[in-house]
């Protein structure tokens, strides 16, 4: 069973900036497609973003301020988010699938707060 670990979650102040990882107990590269996802309480679960290969997709409210990507020193892949807003808050998950699907994983998760 792999596991995903996110991490860099915490606290800002709105306008702040954050930069979440996300790593696997294997290698999170052997996924085809990573992506972030979020859930704030009380809505459902939505992407952030998503990459897999050459290609990355944002969802409307994070494009021009967040960025995926990979950080191939630490294995890992990232979340930079920028002009942090209050609705911003919610828990940020990674989710890393292969391409056909026969291996899908969820992260347990990491808390972002962001404080007006």
């Amino acid at each position: 069973q792999v596991q995903l670990v996110e991490s860099g979650g915490g606290l800002v102040q709105a306008g702040g900036s954050l930069r979440l990882s996300c790593t696997a107990s294997t290698n999170i590269f052997d996924f085809n497609v990573v992506a972030w996802y979020r859930q704030a309480p009380g809505k459902q679960r939505e992407t952030v973003a998503r990459i897999s290969g050459a290609n990355v997709e944002y969802n409307d409210f994070a494009e021009g301020r967040f960025t995926i990507g990979r950080d191939i020193a630490k294995k890992a892949i990232y979340l930079q988010m920028n002009s942090l807003k209050f609705e911003d808050t919610a828990i940020y998950y990674c989710r890393a699938h292969t391409a056909n699907w026969e291996q899908a994983y969820w992260g347990q998760g990491t808390q972002v707060t962001v404080s007006s």
